[in-house]
């Protein structure tokens, strides 16, 4: 798969972490750590680019780069 740039944060909200694909839109993921909101996230890209397989639609490049390394 390619690699895409996974950012993680806190929700408030949601008390937990938040991992997002800036370059899949919609694709998301939810975990109790980042750790675990990532290994999410890596579930939820496979399944975000076998949908856009299934209907035809173009996978996009990853085109987004980190701002900030903590």
């Amino acid at each position: 798969m390619t690699k895409y740039l996974i950012e993680v944060f806190w929700s408030d909200e949601d008390q937990g972490f938040i991992a997002i694909a800036p370059d899949l839109p919609g694709c998301s993921a939810f975990g109790e750590t980042a750790a675990k909101a990532v290994r999410e996230l890596e579930d939820a890209q496979s399944a975000w680019i076998e949908a856009c397989q299934s209907s035809g639609d173009s996978i996009p490049a990853p085109t987004a780069k980190a701002r900030h390394a903590a």
